[in-house]
């Protein structure tokens, strides 16, 4: 099977080549790697230029938004399977590609996901949160619970078939993809029960009270028109779901 992973960025001159590593490490010998860059103006061009052709597809040019981007990266992509790694987070391990593959190959399912853990900026080694995607099911989209969007990957056809990334979202339109590909067009999917990914905090979802309202408030969206009842009051019972994740996290 061959991947095409895309990477979005706009100035993450100080997190990339981590993302980057990570990807040129992998053991599996068939990856399309495309990173599509929002005309940064850091030197994130220089580190991704340093690579050379060891990275498939480089376009650097403004755009709308971080879904934008990964719609370009898709429109780019060749791959039988497409994943999605943010310019701030990494892969585990040098084989989770594999892992991935094979969890495709056994399960023969269109979608395939996995577990994150949050790490400090400061320390990659500290897991201040543990994502897990385990008991996901797509009854749980109306209380707010979804897998664990970087940990997704999914059949390129699928993307021609069912569409893209909606860029007139801000913060959800990755919930909103995933309702539409598991709830209303009913993917299958299997997990694969390990983090693969770290992520370091401070993402767009998370940095203040009012990301997260809004947030809630395109997720209420997105479960409406794809037929969902939610409101944002069961939304905000997911929130003692995370803080018994960080209890976990504490504990391991």
């Amino acid at each position: 099977m061959k991947f095409s992973i895309i990477t979005p960025v706009r100035n993450s001159m100080d997190t990339i080549k981590d993302t980057i590593a990570s990807i040129l490490s992998q053991r599996h010998g068939n990856i399309e790697y495309i990173v599509i860059d929002g005309a940064s103006t850091d030197g994130t061009i220089d580190v991704v230029k340093r690579y050379g052709d060891r990275i498939s597809t480089f376009i650097s040019e403004p755009d709308e938004g971080i879904y934008d981007a990964i719609n370009k990266g898709i429109s780019k992509a060749t791959g039988d399977i497409v994943g999605i790694l943010n310019a701030d987070d990494f892969y585990v391990h040098d084989h989770v590609i594999s892992q991935v593959e094979e969890t495709f190959l056994s399960h023969k399912k269109q979608a395939v996901f996995a577990d994150v853990r949050f790490v400090p900026r400061d320390n990659l080694e500290k897991t201040v949160r543990y994502y897990s995607s385990a008991n996901f099911s797509p009854k749980k989209f109306r209380w707010g619970f979804m897998p664990a969007h970087p940990t997704f990957f999914t059949y390129r056809s699928n993307y021609l078939t069912y569409g893209l990334y909606k860029t007139d979202y801000q913060i959800a339109a990755d919930y909103e993809l995933l309702i539409r590909f598991l709830y209303t067009y009913k993917l299958t999917f299997a997990y694969l029960p390990q983090a693969i990914i770290k992520m370091r905090l401070g993402g767009v979802s998370t940095r203040s009270i009012r990301s997260n309202y809004i947030l809630n408030k395109e997720i209420v969206r997105a479960c409406a028109e794809n037929g969902i009842y939610t409101n944002m009051f069961f939304l905000s019972l997911k929130y003692f779901v995370k803080i018994k994740e960080l209890v976990r996290t504490r504990n391991e």
